[in-house]
């Protein structure tokens, strides 16, 4: 039947197709596919040496390219095993750091392009050290690219003839923003989903104090805390703790764009993003110490490959702009937007009040007390303990002591909390087992629901 006949003769081009792709894919050799993923990567390199640096030339569609053709080369090469062939070995490793200060200079670039509309306040110190980072990024691939080029010419690659300009790699900006004809005013705009994420920014920045990041700090306080406790491991997790909340801040908050809507929200998910891009750069940066220009192996070649890595990437350098501007203003933001945070939270909360019995025996003395401080700081919102006329702040351990000696000293057996309903409830149930105390003042243990107490 022709119809059978017609999806035969389909069926036989589709398979000489095939077959024709798979002779393509057995002919091409490791050498030939390398070259072939190496053309716009070294088109890029040359495009590095060929223009001077300048907000019209390193932008982020070159960061974007970039890349993309070192992940793609990097991949090839680490499929055939570069990374233990001492031919290929240095290539890989030039790769390997041009993808990672491409992407630092990628959520750099990010930052820039975006800060007008975080709305953050004075950033003038913050813009100039971003833009020694910059020039370190910058600086850095363009000492890269002579290297990568030379290697490739040894590595007998095909030095790509034709060049990039200018052109083909324009800048994102332009004097033509749309118009914001959406409304999001209120959309998406939650009291549940506000209160839970200024809790978790809340949270976020006094888990990323533990840091110690600070202050500046010099080069040898970095190598002390550097991978020893600040390292890409925990950078990471911070990063996507921040990216999840930026998420959900989109998802159930404000889902339109920054220009129109609440100010205060779209400012508070301002520090969200700009905290994010921090970390993504103090990530990438991490990755290529801790991986390519610190502990790389005890063999020759490895030592030997690290040398002449670090004499292209300056080690000490990296690690202050990693510290020094990326983590430093990282913890400064959040700082800034825990505050901003403590705002809008307690503009959602739903409030109310308790009346529970005093700690038996012992009073407020510093365990109840500190229990106290510790359930109303990880819920975020404000509790005040009343005793009589008097209000005391519950989040803080020394106010809920002194209104322990008021309340030792009139002999009072009851009080009053009284705010986020969230607290309250967990200060009940610390209530009910004696404020995690037996008649004779020792600990005893504490009810599942306050396990964030242990």
């Amino acid at each position: 039947m022709p119809g059978n006949e017609t999806k035969t003769r389909q069926h036989g081009r589709l398979a000489r197709e095939i077959a024709v792709s798979d002779a393509t894919r057995v002919e091409l050799s490791f050498q030939q596919k390398a070259g072939i993923f190496s053309h716009d990567y070294l088109k890029c390199c040359a495009y590095l040496l060929s223009v001077e640096p300048s907000r019209y030339t390193y932008t982020k569609k070159l960061y974007s390219k970039l890349i993309e053709t070192s992940s793609i080369l990097e991949d090839l090469l680490d499929f055939h095993g570069a990374k233990n062939n001492r031919t290929w070995y240095y290539y890989r490793e030039l790769c390997a750091a041009v993808r990672h200060l491409a992407r630092a200079a990628y959520s750099l670039k990010h930052i820039v392009n975006r800060l007008p509309f975080y709305d953050l306040g004075d950033t003038s110190d913050f813009e100039k050290e971003g833009d020694a980072t910059h020039d370190f990024l910058v600086t850095s691939l363009q000492k890269l690219a002579p290297a990568i080029l030379q290697e490739a010419g040894k590595l007998k690659l095909p030095i790509p003839k034709d060049a990039y300009t200018v052109e083909d790699f324009p800048r994102i900006s332009t004097p033509d923003l749309l118009k914001p004809d959406i409304d999001d005013e209120e959309t998406g705009q939650k009291t549940r989903s506000i209160v839970k994420l200024s809790t978790d920014f809340i949270n976020i920045s006094k888990s990323f104090e533990d840091m110690g990041v600070n202050r500046p700090l010099t080069v040898r306080e970095i190598r002390r805390i550097v991978p020893a406790s600040v390292n890409e491991v925990e950078i990471r997790r911070f990063e996507m703790v921040v990216h999840n909340l930026q998420s959900a801040f989109d998802s159930y908050v404000i889902i339109g764009g920054f220009r129109r809507g609440n100010r205060r929200l779209k400012r508070l998910r301002g520090y969200f993003s700009v905290v994010l891009h921090l970390l993504e750069v103090a990530g990438s940066l991490l990755h290529l110490y801790e991986r390519h220009l610190h502990g790389v192996g005890f063999k020759s070649v490895y030592k030997k490959v690290r040398n002449r890595l670090s004499e292209l990437v300056d080690p000490d350098v990296l690690l202050d702009r990693t510290v020094n501007h990326a983590l430093l203003y990282a913890n400064s933001f959040l700082e800034q937007g825990k505050d901003l945070a403590r705002e809008v939270l307690d503009e959602n909360l739903e409030r109310g009040s308790i009346t529970v019995g005093v700690p038996e025996t012992m009073g407020f003395h510093s365990r109840p007390s500190l229990l106290v401080a510790k359930v109303v700081q990880h819920y975020g919102g404000k509790v005040e303990l009343v005793v009589g006329d008097h209000r005391f702040d519950a989040g803080s351990v020394l106010d809920v002591q002194w209104a322990g000696g008021k309340i030792k000293k009139e002999n009072i057996k009851k009080v009053v909390f009284t705010g986020d309903r969230r607290a309250l409830k967990d200060l009940a149930v610390l209530a009910s087992v004696n404020y995690g105390e037996d008649a004779m003042g020792r600990g005893i243990e504490l009810p599942k629901e306050l396990d964030y107490l242990r």
